[in-house]
């Protein structure tokens, strides 16, 4: 199973973040725009996907917000694969939640970012 990101396709910074990993980290992954994804056959509810972005791994767990993030990176090659690892270690994983929330709450203000990115 490939991994698959899911992400707010209405929002610049979000576009502008998957263009990013696209180019420089180039996980085997297939992203894709939450507003043209089948949630229901994904498992994956709107309110799941307006509120942050959805990962499944390779092994077919979905991760979200911060956790996605490390579980992506974990998934791609190195250096990027340790920096995923060192994310997912227990008492840093508060630390990658906590960022992915600042981020998100300032997602509009952030290079690439919209009025849509509000939320």
């Amino acid at each position: 199973m490939s991994g698959l990101l899911v992400f707010d396709g209405d929002c610049g910074f979000c576009t502008s973040s998957v263009r990013f990993i696209d180019r420089w980290i180039k996980p085997p992954v297939d992203a894709l725009p939450w507003q043209r994804a089948d949630l229901a056959a994904l498992g994956l509810t709107e309110v799941q996907c307006d509120e942050a972005v959805q990962y499944r791994d390779h092994a077919g767990r979905w991760h979200s917000a911060g956790r996605a993030v490390a579980a992506l990176l974990a998934d791609s090659r190195a250096p990027w694969s340790w920096l995923g690892r060192l994310a997912r270690i227990p008492g840093l994983t508060w630390l990658v939640d906590h960022g992915y929330e600042v981020v998100s709450a300032n997602r509009s203000r952030l290079p690439g970012g919209t009025p849509a990115c509000q939320l």
